[in-house]
């Protein structure tokens, strides 16, 4: 028996077209987590300050590469919390795209895909970023704004795109993974 595939090295799509998500760090949680492939576990990467959580699930795309080197993000919505590991099969619906900066660096795309769980009962009829409720894109970008300043890094949206358009970035992220291997 072969070697299994680690968390990061699943497939970014099942056998069904759907696509999946691993879970680092579940909506609601001040504990920011980072998969670690080393030992194909979870650290704890940062603590955000007291009263504030990650909005959605938070999580990445695996056998994929961002303009940042790791793996695309992804949000998952979904009706309650998943838990950091956790594979959740979703329907893409868009994506946030975005450039990020460090200090003394260039900035680099970092892009937030945006998926709803397959199996969700409250986010069902949602199947493109115009059905998601008024503001929460905007509250999206607002925390990741925020997110990034507290590192002292800088999240710049550059607008949203539909899912026709998120698919073909995450099909560049595929091919940057694979050509890395």
């Amino acid at each position: 028996m072969g070697r299994r595939p680690i968390l990061s090295e699943l497939p970014a799509f099942n056998s069904e077209g759907c696509l999946r998500a691993v879970i680092e760090t579940p909506k609601g949680r001040p504990n920011k987590y980072d998969f670690n492939p080393e030992f194909a576990g979870f650290e704890l990467a940062k603590t955000l300050p007291e009263g504030m959580t990650f909005p959605f699930d938070f999580g990445f795309i695996p056998s994929t590469q961002g303009g940042d080197g790791d793996p695309l993000d992804i949000l998952v919505l979904m009706d309650f919390p998943a838990v950091t590991g956790c594979v959740v099969n979703a329907r893409l619906i868009g994506c946030l795209q975005a450039k990020q900066k460090e200090k003394r660096k260039k900035p680099v795309r970092n892009d937030r895909f945006i998926a709803v769980a397959r199996d969700s009962r409250t986010m069902s009829e949602v199947m493109t970023l115009s059905d998601l409720r008024p503001g929460l894109m905007d509250e999206a970008k607002e925390f990741f704004i925020q997110y990034n300043k507290i590192e002292g890094k800088r999240f710049t949206p550059l607008g949203d795109c539909n899912a026709k358009k998120a698919l073909e970035l995450v099909k560049v992220g595929m091919t940057k993974a694979e050509k890395r291997r």
